[in-house]
């Protein structure tokens, strides 16, 4: 049985993934991944401040919040 903790660890390790993926440490302002999963109900926001960066923050966001049901979505096909 999956517990709570690591659906949550899991969906954050995976947005974390996707932002150091495409974005440079030093080009990363501010970045905040909030995963909750409560009632069986997971919730990701991603907020990424990467003015600098040659990549979209918002679509930076968007793919690590995506990436963060995924990866919760496999660990309950396993």
């Amino acid at each position: 049985m999956t517990s709570d903790d690591e659906v949550v660890e899991t969906a954050a390790d995976a947005a974390e993934n996707v932002i150091f993926a495409r974005l440079s440490v030093g080009d990363i302002d501010d970045y905040d991944v909030t995963v909750t999963f409560e009632e069986g109900v997971l919730d990701v926001d991603v907020y990424v401040k990467a003015p600098d960066a040659s990549a979209d923050e918002e679509r930076v966001a968007d793919d690590a919040a995506l990436a963060a049901r995924g990866a919760v979505d496999e660990l309950f096909e396993d």
